[in-house]
């Protein structure tokens, strides 16, 4: 196995109430690689982030981290960290309390919980507003918060689930700019997104999925441009202007 290779998915299968979602999926995502996952709804984007994650138990198949077979390691214990669409924070905390909440449960200091709460959040463009009330907090904001408390647990890999689709534009345009950012540090980032531009500008690869496999992947400005299966042009046809 390339060295560099911190998640393989070996022959994953998954199915719900007898709909197989996942059918003998196989990909890998390399160290410090941008990779985004686009495809119809339902076709097992999300699916696979779950699983990478911790959070679905495939049927059949394997998951590897780092040359490691972790599919019985709870999520807890991986290094892979989900930013769901939802944001999932905790409305009575403020800004600093979620951000802080992963480094409290490892029992860490709180002068190395206050440092890493600050310097996340200017990462993501909210240094000042750790005493904030979430339910004070835009959208794009909130969402931000999200990505920060991710970061401040220093993830192998940050797995983001449709980031922006519970966003206007201009709330979009605040994540788009905190995960651009995130690129240009060579943060190793698995995305679901229809945000075609954003994914051809700043993407390595995308694998274009449907029906449980992926049918499709390359660079990501090639496979948007020029894409060879049938099925990825229709797709992309219907996304674009």
């Amino acid at each position: 196995m390339n060295k560099d290779v911190l998640i393989r998915l070996n022959g994953i299968s998954k199915s719900f109430d007898g709909e197989t979602v996942l059918d003998d999926l196989h990909l890998e995502i390399h160290d410090k690689e941008f990779i985004t996952l686009l495809g119809p709804s339902g076709c097992g984007k999300t699916t696979t982030l779950r699983i990478i994650g911790g959070f679905e138990t495939p049927d059949a198949g394997d998951v590897y981290f780092d040359g490691k077979r972790i599919n019985d390691l709870p999520p807890y214990r991986r290094q892979v960290n989900t930013v769901f669409q939802k944001y999932a924070l905790f409305p009575h905390l403020n800004v600093f309390e979620n951000v802080a909440f992963g480094l409290r449960l490892k029992k860490l200091d709180e002068d190395t919980i206050r440092r890493k709460v600050r310097d996340m959040l200017e990462v993501v463009g909210l240094k000042g507003f750790e005493r904030r009330s979430i339910s004070q907090m835009s959208g794009g904001q909130q969402q931000r918060v999200a990505i920060a408390r991710a970061l401040a647990l220093h993830p192998d890999i940050l797995c983001f689930d449709e980031p922006t689709s519970a966003l206007d534009p201009e709330l979009t345009g605040e994540v788009l700019r905190v995960l651009r950012d995130l690129a240009d540090r060579k943060t190793t980032m698995i995305i679901v997104t229809h945000e075609m531009h954003f994914a051809r500008d700043v993407a390595d690869r995308i694998m274009f999925m449907d029906g449980g496999v992926v049918v499709e992947e390359g660079p990501a400005k090639q496979l948007i441009e020029h894409p060879q299966e049938e099925r990825t042009k229709q797709f992309l046809a219907h996304y674009s202007e």
